[in-house]
């Protein structure tokens, strides 16, 4: 068995959502934020047997597709500095970031 550890951002969460329980994959999903650009992200938590992982990862990657954004960097001294003019940089978000995890045990109470 393995756990399956996906942080997709929330623009490709409820296509993912849909995706997993469509290919009959059971997924804790959970709220968070990236580090980098402070933005919403969502954390799925998919425990499938081991002969499923390669299915796992193919609805993930046919449902979480990365794309170019532009956003506005953070000032360089962490606060509010009125001489900081932050120009928008251009960054690749979305796709999924995937772990895949050995279970040892699994229980259902």
């Amino acid at each position: 068995m393995k756990l399956i550890l996906a942080v997709v951002q929330d623009q490709d969460s409820n296509r993912l959502s849909n995706a997993l329980v469509d290919h009959n994959f059971r997924a804790t999903k959970m709220a968070s934020t990236g580090g980098f650009l402070k933005s919403g992200n969502t954390t799925f938590i998919i425990g499938t047997e081991d002969i499923r992982v390669e299915k796992a990862l193919e609805v993930i990657r046919d449902n979480c597709k990365s794309r170019d954004q532009l956003v506005a960097p953070v000032s360089p001294m962490g606060g509010n500095a009125d001489s900081y003019v932050p120009y928008p940089v251009e960054v690749e978000v979305g796709g999924a970031t995937v772990f895949v995890l050995p279970v040892e045990q699994f229980h259902q109470f």
